[in-house]
């Protein structure tokens, strides 16, 4: 196991999310290191670099693995997956069935939702929205 749910607390939407603990090194993670939150541990795989950090929320039946990184306070919620080499970061949302992979970013307030699917290395930022069935990818930049 590379972390744990700690007994530090916050809700969002009537949901109570866990601030998780490094139980080793792995990455530029430290044994120790406090990261962001999540509702349950199927949210952020034990596998791999990934991480969520600082006031980063994971929720529902969303899931973070691979290298994938959410920071900021960003969100990821609903069926929503984070995976590859994928950011998450600012005050980004992505819900739905959405998913961000490769090395793929999303940042700003920017919002990915629905079957939306953003990989490569795209980039989605600013206040730009991807929803429905849209895909973005190559090197394409939504703004």
């Amino acid at each position: 196991m590379k972390y744990k749910l700690t007994e530090n607390k916050k809700t969002i939407r009537d949901i109570t999310l866990y601030q998780i603990e490094a139980l080793k090194d792995f990455s530029n993670i430290k044994k120790g290191d406090l990261g962001g939150w999540i509702e349950k541990e199927s949210n952020l795989s034990q596998q791999g670099n990934c991480w969520v950090f600082g006031d980063a929320s994971v929720y529902g039946a969303a899931k973070v693995y691979d290298s994938a990184r959410v920071y900021g306070n960003a969100w990821v919620s609903d069926y929503a997956e984070v995976y590859g080499s994928a950011r998450v970061f600012g005050d980004a949302s992505v819900y739905g069935a959405a998913k961000v992979y490769d090395s793929a970013r999303v940042y700003g307030n920017a919002w990915v939702s629905g079957r939306a699917k953003v990989s490569d290395y795209a980039e989605v930022y600013g206040s730009a929205s991807v929803s429905g069935d849209a895909v973005v990818s190559g090197y394409a930049i939504i703004n």
